[in-house]
C-alpha cells in the first residue's frame, strides 16, 4: 500500500484514486471529481492521478446480458436492442455476449447457455439503429463472431450493458476461431443520427428519461427529473 505525503494510505477503486480517511482539498478535489465524472460517462479518455499522471485505461470492448441465444444473435447479425450511448459504442472493437436464463418474457427469450457465462465473442461492424417509435434502442451489429463457454463472467452489474476490456474480462481473441456472418446486417450506422425533435403531444418525463439514459448510457431508472413550478 502506498503512502501519500499526507500520510494517508491509498488504494485504487474502478480506476479512481481514492484515500482511506481522507477529506481531498484544492486540487485534490478537482482531481477527485474528474475521475468520478470520468468513471460516470464510462469514456475511453485518460484518468488523472496525482501520483502517476495521465493513466490510459482502454475500455475497446462491449458486454451485455442478453436472453437471446447465440443461433439467433448470428441470424440478426447482432445483439439488440439496447438502450446506450451510440457514440460512445462506435469507439469499442468487441462485443461479448453473457446469458440471461432469468428473463420473464418467455416469448422474447430463447436463451440456451448457462445463466451468466459468456458464450460468443463478436466483433463489431457498427451500431445501427432500431428501426419503429423506440427511437432510443440500438444494435450493435457484428461481423465476425466465436464462440467461447467462459462460465460466471457476468458479475451481476446493474446496467445490462457494460463497457470494458477483454483483459478485464479474461479473454485472449488469439486463442479464438472466428468465422465470419453468412450475411451482414442490412445497414450499418456508425454514426449517431440527429434526435429527433418532432413531439406533437409534448415531451413526456418518460421519454424525457430514456433519451438522457441513452445519451449517458445509463438504465432509465438512474434518471430522476425533477419539476419545480
Amino acid at each position: 500500500m502506498r503512502i501519500q505525503p499526507c500520510g494517508c494510505p491509498v488504494q485504487r477503486c474502478a480506476g479512481v484514486e481514492s484515500r482511506e480517511g481522507h477529506q481531498p482539498k484544492g486540487e485534490d478535489t478537482l482531481i477527485f471529481f474528474i475521475n468520478v465524472i470520468d468513471n460516470m460517462m464510462q469514456r475511453p479518455i485518460s484518468r488523472w492521478s496525482p501520483t502517476l499522471g495521465v493513466c490510459h485505461m482502454t475500455e475497446n470492448t462491449i458486454a451485455v446480458f442478453t436472453a437471446r441465444s447465440p443461433q439467433r444473435i448470428v441470424e440478426e447479425g447482432g445483439s439488440q436492442a439496447w438502450v446506450l450511448n451510440p457514440l460512445r459504442a462506435k469507439q469499442c472493437t468487441w462485443l461479448v455476449c453473457t446469458q440471461n436464463q432469468h428473463n420473464p418474457d418467455h416469448a422474447f427469450s430463447d436463451a440456451t447457455e448457462p445463466h451468466g457465462s459468456a458464450f460468443l465473442v463478436g466483433k463489431i461492424s457498427g451500431i445501427v439503429q432500431e428501426d419503429g417509435p423506440d427511437v432510443t434502442r440500438w444494435k450493435i451489429a457484428i461481423s465476425e463472431f466465436a464462440r467461447v463457454a467462459i462460465p460466471d463472467l457476468w458479475k451481476g452489474w446493474r446496467n445490462p450493458v457494460r463497457y470494458t476490456s477483454l483483459e478485464e474480462l479474461g479473454i485472449n481473441v488469439e486463442g479464438l476461431e472466428f468465422e465470419a456472418l453468412k450475411s451482414g446486417p442490412t445497414t450499418v450506422e456508425t454514426h449517431a443520427p440527429r434526435p429527433r425533435l418532432d413531439f406533437p403531444k409534448g415531451l413526456t418525463i418518460a421519454a424525457a428519461r430514456a433519451g438522457l439514459a441513452a445519451t449517458l448510457g445509463v438504465s432509465p431508472d438512474a434518471i430522476d427529473i425533477t419539476i419545480r413550478a
